[in-house]
Parts: C-alpha cells; sequence; structure tokens
C-alpha cells in the first residue's frame, strides 16, 4: 500500500458524512490512525471494539469510528483534528508523532511497539502528562527471548538470517536487541532487508545461497501482512522460522513469541471508551503489556524433520495440529 492510500472502513458508507452525522446527534467520533490495512488487523479490531463495548459503547450506535490507513502521515492526523474528533487512536510510533505534533488538546490513544518515553510520546509510564496514553506491546523487548525459544526448539541453530522491513517501527531497535542477544548465544545472523513483495522473494533466495539454519522475522505490520508468503518461502526453502504475531505461525511459521495482542488491543478499547467517559490521558497510566504468548505449529516442525521437545510442548500457548 502506497504512503498516501487509505481505506475507510464503516459498512460500506463515506466516513465523514457518517461522522457528519453522528456529530449532529451528539454521538462521539473517534478517530483510528492505523497502517497496512484493516484486512490485516481484523482479528485486533474485534477485541478493540469488544473494549469498546465493555465500556459502554458499541460502534454505530453510540459511538461512530472512522479509520485511516495510512503510514501515519501528518496530514491525515490534522484531518481529524479539523474534524474535532473526541479521541484519536495510533497505531505505531509514527502515526503517534504524527497526532501528537497536529494536537495538544485532543485525547491520543496508541500502541506502542516499545518503549513509549524513549519514543517521546509521554512523559513518564505512570504519569503521561499531556494528551497522550496507550499500550506499549514490547515488540522489541522480547527479541532475546525469542532467539532463545528458536535455540530450544531448533537446537542446531548456528546461522540465523534476520529478516527485516527498514522503514518498519521497530527495525532500529530490533536490529540492536538481536545483535547483541545472538552474540551472547554464539550466533551468526545476517540481516536481509525487505519492504517490498519481490524483496522478500529475493531474501529467502539469498537465505537459500548462504544455507542458514533458520530465518528471524522482525516484528513489523508489513511483514505479518506477507505472512502466506513468508509461510510458502518458509516451505519451499524448507527453513524453520520464528516471528513474533502468531499469525505468522498460524498459517505456516514454526513458532511464535510475542504480546497477546488480542489482550493489548481490548485494553486499547477499554482506555478509549474510559476517555470518552471523561478520564483524561494524563491520568490514566501507560499500560504494560503483561500476557506473552508462545505459538508452535507442531504440523511445520514435523514437515522440517524437528521434534518438539516436551519442556516446550508445556510451555506453549498453543499447539498447532
Amino acid at each position: 500500500m502506497k504512503r498516501r492510500e487509505f481505506i475507510t472502513l464503516l459498512g460500506g458508507a463515506a466516513a465523514w458524512p457518517l461522522a457528519a452525522r453522528a456529530q449532529q446527534s451528539a454521538m462521539p467520533v473517534v478517530g483510528f490512525l492505523g497502517v497496512t490495512s484493516p484486512d490485516t488487523l481484523a482479528e485486533r479490531l474485534r477485541f478493540f471494539r469488544q473494549g469498546l463495548k465493555d465500556t459502554g459503547y458499541l460502534e454505530g450506535e453510540n459511538v461512530a469510528v472512522v479509520y485511516r490507513w495510512s503510514e501515519g502521515e501528518r496530514e491525515l492526523a490534522a484531518e481529524f483534528v479539523r474534524r474535532q474528533v473526541a479521541v484519536i487512536v495510533t497505531i505505531g510510533p509514527s502515526a503517534a508523532r504524527a497526532a501528537k505534533a497536529a494536537t495538544a488538546t485532543i485525547p491520543i490513544v496508541f500502541v506502542a511497539p516499545e518503549d513509549p518515553v524513549r519514543l517521546g510520546l509521554v512523559a513518564s509510564l505512570a504519569r503521561p502528562g499531556g494528551n497522550l496514553t496507550g499500550v506499549n506491546i514490547f515488540s522489541a523487548e522480547l527479541v532475546a527471548k525469542r532467539l532463545e525459544l528458536l535455540r530450544e526448539l531448533v537446537p542446531t541453530t548456528r546461522r540465523v538470517a534476520v529478516l527485516v522491513n527498514p522503514a518498519g517501527p521497530t527495525a532500529e531497535t530490533t536490529l540492536s536487541e538481536v545483535e547483541s542477544a545472538a552474540r551472547a548465544m554464539g550466533l551468526y545472523t545476517q540481516i536481509l532487508q525487505a519492504s517490498t513483495s519481490p524483496e522478500i522473494d529475493a531474501a529467502f533466495a539469498s537465505l537459500a545461497r548462504e544455507q542458514h539454519d533458520a530465518v528471524f522475522v522482525a516484528p513489523d505490520p508489513f511483514l505479518t501482512s506477507r505472512r502466506v508468503q513468508l509461510a510458502n518461502l518458509a516451505a519451499r526453502h524448507v527453513v524453520p522460522m520464528t516471528s513474533a504475531t502468531r499469525e505468522i505461525a498460524e498459517v505456516g511459521g514454526l513458532m511464535s513469541y510475542g504480546t497477546n495482542l488480542a489482550d493489548a488491543w481490548w485494553q486499547l478499547g477499554v482506555y478509549v471508551g474510559r476517555i470518552l467517559k471523561g478520564a483524561k490521558p494524563a491520568d490514566l497510566p501507560v499500560l504494560q503489556a503483561t500476557k506473552f504468548e508462545l505459538v508452535i505449529n507442531a504440523q511445520t516442525a514435523r514437515m522440517l524433520g524437528l521434534t518438539v521437545p516436551d519442556k516446550l510442548l508445556v510451555a506453549a500457548d498453543e499447539v498447532i495440529e
């Protein structure tokens, strides 16, 4: 999806006319600034809506949500400000920064892939200050644990290809974390960059030539959106693949370890609902993800000739047969 392309998702109705009608009837409007596409995040949006519902708000009945799918350009955040939405929801640091730059008064609730203080979004986790708060999902901070689990499942691993989208929200932090963790574990890593579908094909071709033992998919919305392509290429090249998101394991990746995003997005919806009821972002501490999940695709393990250790079978939150 090009940077300027976006998709509205309001049951086929035009977004802003619906927002205008909602405002006329005193229905609050939430501006949602995401990345990739609604198809990629459909399951997570279901939990966001459940969080809204659990605080008394049902989309289309007593709250309207206007969706914009982009990489966080300032013009889209500014459009929300001009429309005077009640709350802005942002996914990823670039969208949060765009919204923060656009308004100091409209409440902003974010999903951040790493420490939001380091990202410059809030003053502190306990006392965010200003008009932003949200959920930290620890995408980059779990890199070392992900490598450890990969080594446990594939103990012969020595050479790991790290697939990263250089334009992704956590690319720099992930690379720093993976290089440090791999060095401590005695692993050799090679960085393979891909921000388009053909570049993913090229990366796996390079991976095959270099005879890597496994591929580590960096957490990134674009790479998650290409999960079927990734799984097909991993199967074609017979290489174990680990990732941060369960969606990749569900379609054929060997394993995933990361934040339980269903819980994180439910919390996102709850915070939006609380703000609509009058709470101020400055008084709502940034939530730290506390639920993490290990998903192992046993079918893929068998295809690769791997035996999943009993220790991992017991630890896994889900084993896909």
